[in-house]
């Protein structure tokens, strides 16, 4: 995976269907792709200013962090004018007020992680700013959600349904019969993984005969927002490679041999040590993690499963761009294609059988036929639609 560099700025020339978990998420969340688009922004106004607030991992986490920061890349680089910078917030109760300390200077800002749902007010209070809020909904100085902000457009992704599809790759793929998932902190896009994993594992052993058993060490047991206990393996931090590797070993000493990663820049922690252990693979996270797997002339990434941030942080930048930005609170899923798995051609380990077999479930969850258990949606990884 990728090393951290430090903030840096960048400009064009330097670079060369929502369904909601929540009451009153409805509509089109592009909906300058249909019908007459709005007037454009004012003149000069393409000239975008864009800010993205990160955790500790930053940008170059060579995950979720990342992927966010390449929407905004590609942005850029298809609009002349338009500049970026990426700052790192070192303590995740400050998030917001990093987000606060910058503002001024910037036209958009973007802000990936659960940390920054107490963004709401700042929004409110900044009408003429622009927020792209990434894994969590805008809530106010109560706590309430809140989707009433015309400058915020915030999104979720259904987390289970990628994870879903982790873990009918491990249920097919396993040698050893044991597989596990690792996650950063339980926060609720997490929690999705963990229970769509859960779920995609149950799933493989009633419909496709696998006896793949799901391993979780009690030590590292997960507690949500919320203060109850979820399971799972929870590293407790985004940025802690050392414990990663620590709970990585420990599950590769149990028989795991294959490892769903949803820990941020802690995941990394999780490559190593089954590069240096050997007999086992990696499921990547939230985006093509396959040469973060390359180790000597072997690989050691099973697959991949997808949120597709960074096309979606970039069609929000060309709505801004374009005049037609709205706001609101969506929830993105494979019926939009914003979630999935990586199938592509020399970037996965995947037999033939399990292809065809994720190819089926994929269509089934696409049109709603199965709907995994997440971490709200009040089912469980044994109890989901279409187990």
């Amino acid at each position: 995976m990728k090393r951290k560099k430090p903030a840096r700025f960048f400009t064009a020339a330097a670079l060369g269907v929502c369904l909601s978990l929540t009451a009153g998420c409805a509509g089109n969340p592009y909906p300058g792709e249909s019908g007459d688009a709005a007037a454009g922004l004012s003149a000069g106004a393409g000239n975008l200013r864009i800010v993205i607030v990160t955790s500790p991992a930053g940008v170059d986490d060579g995950g979720f962090n990342q992927d966010n920061y390449e929407g905004i890349t590609s942005f850029v680089g298809k609009n002349p004018g338009a500049s970026a910078r990426s700052i790192q917030e070192t303590d995740l109760s400050n998030s917001v007020g990093a987000v606060g300390g910058v503002l001024a200077d910037y036209d958009v800002i973007v802000t990936p992680g659960y940390q920054f749902a107490g963004i709401y007010d700042l929004a409110v209070s900044n009408p003429d700013k622009y927020f792209i809020l990434v894994d969590t909904f805008p809530a106010d100085s109560d706590g309430k959600e809140r989707s009433d902000a015309p400058n915020v457009f915030a999104m979720q992704f259904a987390e289970e349904e990628s994870g879903f599809f982790a873990g009918i790759a491990a249920a097919l793929e396993t040698k050893s019969g044991k597989v596990a998932v690792v996650c950063g902190i339980a926060y609720p896009s997490n929690v999705n993984y963990q229970y769509g994993f859960m779920s995609g594992v149950e799933y493989a052993r009633k419909h496709y005969g696998s006896g793949a058993e799901i391993v979780e060490l009690p030590g590292y047991a997960g507690t949500d927002v919320s203060g109850a206990s979820v399971g799972g393996n929870y590293i407790g931090n985004f940025d802690d490679i050392a414990t990663g590797k620590v709970v990585g070993e420990t599950l590769l000493a149990e028989g795991v041999d294959i490892i769903f990663t949803a820990a941020g820049n802690s995941g990394n922690g999780v490559f190593t040590a089954v590069k240096e252990n050997g007999g086992a693979m990696v499921i990547g996270c939230d985006v093509d993690q396959w040469r973060d797997g390359e180790n000597g002339s072997g690989n050691i990434v099973l697959t991949s499963v997808l949120k597709r941030m960074s096309y979606n942080v970039e069609k929000q930048l060309q709505a801004v761009r374009d005049g037609v930005f709205q706001g609101g609170n969506f929830v993105l899923r494979a019926d939009t294609d914003s979630t999935g798995y990586v199938g592509e051609p020399g970037r996965h380990q995947l037999g033939e059988d399990t292809l065809t077999k994720l190819g089926e479930v994929y269509g089934l969850v696409k049109d709603g036929s199965v709907v995994p258990a997440s971490g709200s949606n009040r089912m469980t990884p044994t109890l989901f639609q279409g187990l």
